[in-house]
């Protein structure tokens, strides 16, 4: 592969799949890694798909041959109770099969520590970012809370939750703080890290502009969807797991992610600075708003919501739109 190659995991995610428009355009010739090969060349028949696992020395070999950086952005949130161990020992097998390839640098997204224990989701984006760092390939590892955009899987149970619940509860985990970050910035982001100067293995916290609660959060999104912020009514007793059960009943997010995130709220989740923005001469982030209303955007050039919510949403707007 050409000089400046790069090898992207998590190409079929989220992230990936907004980042890797980003890299075309300044040059890199990306090659993907799935564990799908035959789903992801469906979905992407022009792509360089590579079929493989990270915790696999063998597969990691061939994906690495000839790159030279990579961006990490795999996440087995939800695989198991024995996912952060996993992950763990994923992160260290790759690092050692990219030093032996000759690659120069790798690039995680990981996520913000809490100021307490946090949730399990939390410590192990935490424990990844250190395996990579502490690995024999230089590492930058860049730290995000909730990320604002279509596909986004935080951003998926705000807008739901905003959209179908006039009234809430309001259980004392919405009062935790965060500075969400539009896609569009991570993207920003995670491209000028690859060649950002470095002297060694390091990580930078990326925050969005502002710090919102939960609450707030939920606020911003009910207006940028042209509905009114919903009523909430404050249960200090209720915890972040039994809470969990009206967002799964609410929300399409999937069950056994959307209660690692939930329970992953407890907390503040705020940045130690944000001098990266300024090291990459980053302009103005996006606001929240902003955010928020390109992910509307991005939406609605997709498949409606359905099923009984689906139709909830659509009388709302109906009712919003009448005279």
């Amino acid at each position: 592969m050409p000089e400046r190659a790069l090898l992207l995991t998590g190409a079929t995610g989220f992230v990936g799949g907004a980042v890797r428009p980003a890299l075309a355009r300044e040059g890199w010739r990306v090659r993907c890694l799935t564990r799908d090969l035959a789903r992801a060349r469906r979905r992407e028949p022009t792509l360089d798909w590579v079929q493989g696992d990270v915790a696999d020395p063998a597969a990691c070999a061939r994906a690495l041959d000839g790159c030279r950086t990579a961006l990490y952005l795999v996440h087995g949130i939800g695989e198991g109770p024995d996912y952060r161990r996993r992950e763990v020992m994923a992160a260290s097998t790759f690092s050692n099969s990219a030093a032996a390839a000759g690659v120069e640098r790798i690039v995680y997204l990981g996520g913000v520590a809490p100021r307490d224990t946090g949730s399990q989701h939390l410590r192990s984006r935490l424990d990844v970012g250190e395996a990579l760092r502490a690995g024999p390939v230089q590492t930058l590892e860049l730290r995000a809370s909730m990320i604002v955009g279509h596909g986004s899987l935080s951003w998926l149970i705000v807008r739901d939750l905003a959209a179908r619940l006039p009234v809430m509860v309001l259980p004392r985990w919405l009062k935790s703080r965060t500075q969400p970050v539009a896609i569009d910035d991570v993207v920003t982001a995670l491209v000028r890290a690859l060649d950002l100067p470095l002297e060694g293995s390091c990580w930078f916290d990326i925050p969005g502009p502002v710090t919102l609660s939960g609450r707030e959060i939920l606020e911003e999104s009910a207006r940028a969807m042209g509905f009114p912020p919903p009523r909430m009514v404050e249960v200090p007793l209720l915890s972040p797991r039994l809470s969990s059960l009206w967002v799964r009943f609410v929300t399409r997010a999937r069950w056994a992610v959307a209660r690692e995130v939930v329970i992953g709220l407890t907390d503040d989740l705020l940045a130690r600075d944000d001098r990266f923005w300024s090291l990459i001469g980053h302009p103005p982030r996006l606001s929240f708003a902003e955010a928020a209303t390109l992910a509307l955007d991005a939406e609605r050039g997709g498949s409606r919501a359905r099923g009984p919510w689906g139709a909830i949403e659509r009388a709302r707007g109906r009712s919003r739109s009448s005279p």
